[in-house]
């Protein structure tokens, strides 16, 4: 990876800023707090965004809602291009986030950014959701945080270098075996728990099947005998199926029996209706033989009855008239009345409004009342005439009755004599009849008394029957209880063939758990006693060679660095050891240049060996030094520029405020601070 161009909006101290960095080897410089340091955190958020547990505040400029980073760096001849902007809302967080690459721009969210980069320059897929370790410790490691890992608690930073070294999968690898291997633990002991009465359990099959075997040996005895009882019953069954029908054939002559009496007696009852009714019709003739009908006086009874209706029609419309003018008096009568009140109290006409003459006044209420008398006394006249007419009207209705009930008389007396003849002919008809009844009455006697005899010589059959029925039933039972029991042993032999099933399945489970059990076993004992120790060989393998190679270029760095009467090594856990004279001398005793060298030390030699182990990472042609001459001696400073020259690195950036420095880099890049406003000269 070779950074060409890093663009700053509202960053740190910047306003806008625009920094084109060549190839070769490049000095920020610029006094103390001029935003040289503000470059190189730019390049990293332009690369990798926030970092777990840093502020958007930390890059944002104070008093800006917004910011960014537009970042241009080559990678294999391919130009990329990242941008990432900030926004302050209730907190400072990332926007928008996007690159271009040859020209071809694609948005995408911040963590998807940060794996594509990651990809780009090859680093490994388990850094994606770590701190930037690894770019920190091959790229750009701010001094201080070297002298930290220096001076850091052993534990602390072999675990810090296992991660940058990619060793901690070791460590991973180690864990998750013991993971695995209590939980294979746990499912052998689940499994020996499940397989603990497999024994037992095949020796049930053998008994169940031993007693399978007798029952269905029993089932050929208790067939033969259910077969001889369902003969037996099926005998019984036709002897009362025959007596049965015996029984049937008598009561289907009972029934003939009982029509052929009801017959019999029907036809007696036939002949003595016959004669009585004969009898009846001879007195009936009799009774009549000696009545004289007068047809005239039928006639004369009937013009009477006319004569009368026609009466009695008249009447009723006299009646009708004098009511109506009954009625007619009494309207003209309340007229006159109300005339005579009116004009009794009038005084002033209410048609033209004049006074009324008194003379006037009495002659109209003596005509009125004139009238009213004349109108009383003939409403009386005519009350008693009314009264005349309706007892006519009354007497009219009582002679029309009785002629029309002597008529009616006449006219059934006229019919009962007409019907005389009818009646002779009848009882000829009847004693014609009652002959042939007493034919039939004889043949049915006779046809009763066989069928009786039929009956009597039948009924024997009764107790054979009930006899019948009982050895049936007797031999009903004895097949049913030899079909139950037989059904018992059938439902026995598939309970049991069931049981036989259920257990072999279950045999068959346990023997493959037990299969599994023996190879959990195996696999638990090969972790254990294989795996990990292995993983545990070449983790220690790896660290001893990393180790050495990290010794011994920290040692050569370190000499380059400072005097010959110095010697530093590095324990097993990684911690510098600093020897003058065969003595140990402790790292808070050191200068500050000295304290220097050993950090700048520490990390060439850590930038080498990871490039070493890592050989396929794309940042390992860049190197960024931030301020690592901090506390130098002149004679130190001299000494930089051979510590340069043997870095043999396409792109080296180096921040730092002493002069001197210009002296040792191809390029050189100044910046000032203005009224809190960075910016290059």
């Amino acid at each position: 990876m070779i950074i060409k161009k890093v663009v700053l909006d509202n960053i740190r101290s910047y306003e806008h800023g625009e920094v084109e960095f060549p190839k070769g080897s490049t000095l920020l410089s610029g006094d103390i707090g001029s935003g040289k340091t503000s470059i190189l955190l730019a390049i990293e958020f332009g690369l990798f965004g926030l970092q777990p547990g840093q502020k958007g505040s930390a890059l944002l400029r104070n008093g800006k809602s917004e910011g960014g980073v537009l970042l241009t760096f080559e990678v294999d001849g391919r130009e990329i291009t990242v941008e990432r902007t900030l926004k302050r809302g209730k907190t400072i967080s990332q926007d928008y986030s996007a690159i271009t690459i040859d020209g071809r721009k694609e948005e995408l969210a911040v963590t998807e950014l940060k794996q594509r980069v990651l990809d780009i320059l090859n680093y490994p897929s388990e850094f994606s959701k770590k701190q930037n370790l690894l770019y920190k410790f091959t790229v750009y490691t701010p001094q201080e945080s070297m002298k930290e890992i220096v001076t850091e608690d052993s534990e602390v930073r072999l675990n810090t270098l296992r991660h940058i070294f990619g060793i901690d999968k070791y460590k991973t690898i180690i864990e998750n075996a013991d993971i695995l291997r209590l939980k294979l633990r746990e499912e052998r002991r689940v499994m020996e728990g499940v397989t603990l009465n497999l024994d037992e359990d095949k020796k049930s099959i053998s008994r169940k099947e031993s007693e399978l075997d007798k029952m269905e040996l029993s089932t050929n005895s208790l067939k033969a005998a259910l077969a001889e009882k369902s003969n037996l019953r099926r005998i019984k069954e036709k002897e009362k199926d025959e007596v049965s029908g015996r029984i049937d054939e008598k009561n289907e002559l009972k029934q003939e029996l009982g029509k052929s009496r009801i017959l019999l007696l029907s036809k007696r009852e036939s002949v003595l209706k016959n004669e009585k009714s004969m009898k009846e019709i001879k007195s009936e003739i009799e009774e009549f033989s000696n009545v004289n009908f007068d047809e005239s006086i039928f006639y004369e009874t009937e013009k009477l009855i006319a004569d009368l209706k026609k009466e009695k029609e008249n009447f009723y419309e006299k009646d009708l008239r004098i009511n109506a003018e009954i009625q007619s008096l009494k309207a003209k009568s309340e007229e006159h009345k109300k005339i005579h009140d009116t004009f009794s109290d009038l005084q002033i006409c209410p048609t033209c409004y004049q006074e009324v003459d008194s003379v006037h006044r009495a002659n109209v209420l003596n005509k009125s009342y004139n009238e009213i008398s004349l109108s009383s006394r003939r409403i009386e006249e005519l009350t008693m005439e009314r009264k005349i007419t309706l007892e006519n009207l009354k007497s009219a209705d009582l002679k029309i009755s009785d002629s029309e009930k002597r008529l009616t008389d006449l006219k059934i007396l006229k019919m009962k004599l007409e019907s005389a003849a009818e009646k002779e002919k009848k009882i000829m008809e009847l004693e014609r009849e009652n002959e042939l009844l007493k034919k039939d009455v004889f043949i049915l006697e006779k046809h009763t008394q066989d069928l009786n005899d039929a009956v009597f010589n039948l009924s024997k059959f009764d107790s054979i029957f009930s006899e019948k029925e009982k050895e049936l039933k007797d031999a009903l039972k004895q097949e049913k209880i030899a079909e139950i029991r037989l059904a018992e042993v059938k439902k026995e032999i598939e309970v049991c063939k069931r049981a036989i099933a259920e257990l072999k399945e279950k045999v068959e489970r346990v023997e493959t758990i037990k299969k599994k059990l023996a190879y959990v076993t195996e696999l638990e004992n090969w972790i254990s006693k294989k795996f990990v120790p292995v993983i545990s060989f070449l983790e220690k393998n790896v660290m001893n060679s990393l180790k050495k190679e990290f010794s011994s270029l920290f040692g050569e760095w370190f000499q380059t660095l400072v005097a010959d009467n110095f010697n530093v090594r590095l324990t097993d856990d990684f911690t510098p050891i600093i020897e003058q004279q065969d003595y140990e001398v402790d790292y808070e005793f050191l200068s500050g240049g000295e304290r220097t060298a050993i950090a700048l030390a520490y990390r060439l030699a850590l930038n080498q060996v990871i490039n070493s182990v890592m050989s396929r990472i794309k940042t390992r042609d860049i190197v960024i030094l931030d301020e690592p001459t901090d506390g130098f001696s002149e004679q130190q400073l001299d000494k930089m520029r051979g510590v340069l020259e043997q870095l043999n690195v396409k792109q080296l950036i180096i921040v730092s405020h002493e002069q001197k420095i210009e002296g040792f880099v191809e390029n050189v890049i100044r910046f000032r601070k203005n009224y809190g406003i960075s910016g290059k000269e």
